[in-house]
């Protein structure tokens, strides 16, 4: 009995998730400016659209710009993060990493006014650089809970091995370590350039002139005209979202495959 109810609150927990999201995709598809049912018929006019907005051209390249800083910026530090927890013992341990973690908990608009704020006071003016830095700060998070479930089960007898064999700490690192912890580190970026590309609040705050994406598309649902082009950009990115997810999470489960930790709990 307990069983079936949980099957059935999962299945309900899914479709009010998820069918919202189906929409989207569908009326994108549809023959009419109208969003409502029933559908006018079959076009692909909406897509051909978006080939002739030169703005939503310039805020996908800024996107793609601020994601990929993003990503590899988090990840570096994710790294250094996941190893320090996982090998060394240092003061204040538990609460440097809890403080770390901390804005995997705290609501985006606090952290995107705080870092305003901030960048104000200090004389930076707002760009693609503030976009990415408020980015950055709440993607390490992401980057040292993926990364610590590869460090945790790695055998450090791998590299204790290496350096007997004569190699430095650095180049342990990157001949013995690096190709184990690899997909994790796949995982990493591919969960933190997604979270970038697709995160708002942080982003309309701090992108001054420079709008992304996700700003791009907030502007243009003022204009009703405009919204049949946003569903079919809307799926495309939500496509994408999906593909990079889903490639995140298989190279996820390769690390945690291989480094002995599938039953792990970040």
């Amino acid at each position: 009995m307990k069983i079936k109810f949980l099957t059935i609150y999962a299945v309900g927990f899914m479709v009010f998730l998820y069918l919202p999201v189906l929409f989207l995709p569908i009326f994108s598809f549809n023959d009419s400016a109208i969003v409502a049912f029933p559908l006018k018929g079959f076009t692909l006019q909406w897509y051909e659209n978006l080939a002739n907005e030169p703005g939503m051209h310039q805020a996908l390249i800024n996107s793609l710009k601020v994601g990929i800083a993003t990503s590899v910026i988090s990840t570096i530090l994710g790294i250094c993060g996941a190893r320090a927890v996982t090998r060394y013992e240092f003061f204040a341990k538990k609460s440097i990493t809890s403080f770390v973690m901390l804005p995997l908990v705290l609501p985006e608009i606090l952290v995107a006014i705080s870092m305003l704020v901030v960048l104000l006071q200090l004389g930076f003016s707002l760009s693609l650089i503030s976009v990415a830095l408020g980015h950055i700060l709440m993607c390490v998070p992401f980057s040292m809970a993926i990364l610590i479930s590869s460090f945790e089960g790695f055998d450090q007898s791998l590299e204790e091995a290496s350096m007997d064999l004569g190699e430095g700490p650095l180049m342990t690192f990157f001949r013995v370590t690096l190709p184990v912890v690899a997909p994790g580190i796949v995982s990493s970026l591919l969960i933190t350039f997604t979270i970038s590309l697709d995160e708002f609040i942080v982003a309309f705050f701090l992108s001054g002139t420079e709008p992304t994406l996700p700003i791009f598309i907030w502007g243009q649902l003022r204009f009703i005209a405009k919204l049949p082009n946003i569903l079919a950009l809307g799926s495309l990115m939500l496509l994408a979202s999906f593909i990079l997810l889903c490639a995140a999470e298989y190279f996820r489960r390769r690390a945690q495959r291989r480094t002995g930790t599938e039953d792990s709990v970040i």
